[in-house]
């Protein structure tokens, strides 16, 4: 069984354009992201799901650089892009990881696959009920089943946020939740590059860390906001729109 995690990224964003690249002690976030989905020990490769947009050639670029695979397909069809994606390289399993997640902690992301191993439910993660910093979100399925959810609807809402239909119809597929322990329970916090102020936490954030601890956790994270509330202040007005 082929694990591979994908990661939606495009240089167009509509709220902040070119944040996947945006520096951090000396790395682009999405270098931080891919580093750090590197020490997940169940991945069996990664790749990069960009667009076919000539903005996005620096994405391209990028892949090879780090030494990671890259798939180009839709901008608007995401399902059909991860679904690219993972067939591209073999894969059977997909962990869907959004480009805006830089900070993302590698051991959660290796409990949602082991929780996905040890059950038979067609779609596990840790976002769709939500207990984790907003930024810690993994899921994980099948490549069949998304392949099956993408030939059950034509919505182009479901289309554009990939797991939205296998979400909505938990009578089709079956669900499985990874809900955070009390230590690192913050829901409302975010951790997830949507806009500026974002990027101005995450930016302290990883260069409080490094480079002496390039692979900090949610739990260190929790930590160090916990006593600094001006910085969860910087980002707590940011509106968080839609799903993965």
């Amino acid at each position: 069984m082929k694990i591979v995690a994908t990661i939606e990224a495009r240089m167009t964003s509509s709220r902040l354009p070119g944040k996947v690249l945006l520096p951090a002690a000396g790395k682009p976030m999405l270098e931080h992201l891919v580093r750090r989905l590197q020490a997940v020990p169940s991945l069996d490769g990664i790749v990069l799901a960009t667009t076919l947009n000539p903005t996005d050639d620096i994405i391209v670029e990028f892949s090879k650089r780090v030494g990671v695979s890259c798939f180009r397909g839709s901008e608007d069809d995401v399902m059909a892009r991860v679904i690219g994606a993972a067939e591209s390289c073999g894969a059977d399993v997909v962990v869907e990881i959004t480009g805006d997640c830089p900070i993302i902690d590698p051991q959660i992301v290796e409990q949602t696959i082991r929780m996905f191993k040890a059950h038979k439910a067609d779609y596990v993660s840790n976002c769709h009920i939500r207990s984790y910093p907003v930024g810690m979100d993994t899921q994980v399925l099948r490549v069949d089943t998304l392949q099956r959810s993408a030939a059950l609807t034509n919505d182009a809402l479901d289309h554009e946020h990939v797991t939205l239909h296998i979400r909505n119809h938990p009578e089709i597929f079956s669900h499985l939740h990874l809900v955070a322990p009390p230590d690192v329970h913050w829901p409302s916090l975010g951790l997830t590059l949507d806009e500026i102020r974002d990027y101005e936490l995450l930016k302290r954030i990883i260069e409080h860390f490094e480079p002496d601890n390039t692979l900090f956790s949610c739990l260190d994270v929790v930590h160090l906001l916990r006593e600094k509330h001006d910085w969860v202040a910087i980002n707590k007005s940011v509106e968080r729109k839609g799903d993965a």
